[in-house]
């Protein structure tokens, strides 16, 4: 079969080479799935630069979130279960996480639905407990991980304001539903979000971008607001400032969504659920901005760390579908 494998850690486009290679072997309680598409996310760059918390032998396959088909037939989402990742022919899987692919979705929207809009569901529900009428400031809104945030924040009953860098971002997170877009590469982030807040400023900040996000998220965060830590696309990690969260009663929560997998999968699968109905009603659905060819998949996940993509790319060993 055809795998994107990797032999030393650096950039994705430098590092990342399409081989032949033998099919990976199921152990127990795994399955084997056959690629249908694998999704994108800003942790393969991370895998590839050896940079992310979990760090799987030389080499390796990224690719953490496909969907795929079982030897029964079953048409599914998977993790695969590194270091045979999502951008080859065939991955194995644990048994036990698969969750069925909505019929709603096609194979490139099933693949983009599972990690970001759980983290996203996750995010907003269970960490941050966004209420209907809130204001929800999203960082990156235009990204895999923003979109999804924004649409789920739009299903919660909140206001949501989304922070883009550049105006064809801008445009895309416009027809994604955000009630105020804010350019970062032009405009103010505090003084518009206060603006657009009467001086309250925002109730629950999804920051998936850490650096100057943060700092700015913390100037202009409500009282008794939540400032929602999902992950670092910046590269660079904030130190938050406790005191100023004493003296502005705010809280800072963090959200490592993997770890539901393992505290908690009667949970993932109930999100998963609740999902798959969002989409079937038409309420949610992924923002897939480039399907491309096994061939592609080095560049597409160079342009995600890059972060120049909008929405999500994904991958089609197969062909379009």
């Amino acid at each position: 079969m055809q795998a994107w494998r990797v032999h030393r850690n650096g950039e994705p486009g430098e590092v990342m080479r399409l081989e032949e290679t033998d099919r990976p072997t199921p152990g127990d309680g795994q399955v084997l799935v056959e690629v249908r598409a694998a999704n994108v996310n800003f942790p393969d760059a991370l895998l590839c630069r050896g940079q992310y918390q979990v760090r799987p032998p030389l080499p390796f396959t990224p690719g953490v979130e496909v969907c795929g088909t079982t030897e029964d037939g079953r048409r599914v989402l998977a993790t695969p279960a590194l270091p045979h990742g999502g951008f080859a022919d065939y991955v194995v899987a644990d048994e036990a996480a698969l969750l069925p692919a909505p019929d709603s979705l096609d194979d490139a929207e099933a693949a983009a639905l599972h990690i970001g809009y759980q983290t996203g569901w996750f995010g907003l529900h269970r960490r941050a407990r966004l209420q209907p009428g809130e204001t929800l400031l999203v960082h990156a809104a235009a990204g895999g991980v923003g979109s999804a945030a924004v649409q789920l924040g739009r299903a919660a009953g909140a206001k949501v304001i989304g922070v883009v860098g550049g105006p064809e971002k801008a445009a895309v997170a416009r027809e994604l539903g955000c009630d105020l877009v804010i350019d970062r590469r032009s405009e103010d982030i505090v003084a518009a979000v206060k603006e657009a807040t009467g001086g309250r400023g925002a109730d629950v900040v999804y920051d998936p971008v850490g650096g100057d996000a943060y700092a700015k998220s913390a100037k202009c965060v409500a009282f008794e607001g939540r400032i929602l830590v999902v992950g670092f696309a910046s590269g660079v990690i904030p130190a938050p400032g406790l005191n100023h969260a004493l003296v502005k009663n705010y809280s800072v929560v963090g959200l490592h969504w993997g770890l539901y997998n393992t505290k908690d999968p009667a949970a993932v699968r109930a999100c998963h659920d609740e999902l798959t109905t969002l989409a079937e009603q038409g309420i949610v659905k992924p923002l897939v901005s480039e399907r491309v060819a096994m061939a592609g998949a080095a560049g597409a996940v160079q342009r995600v760390a890059d972060g120049t993509s909008t929405g999500r790319i994904v991958v089609l060993p197969g062909g379009a579908r």
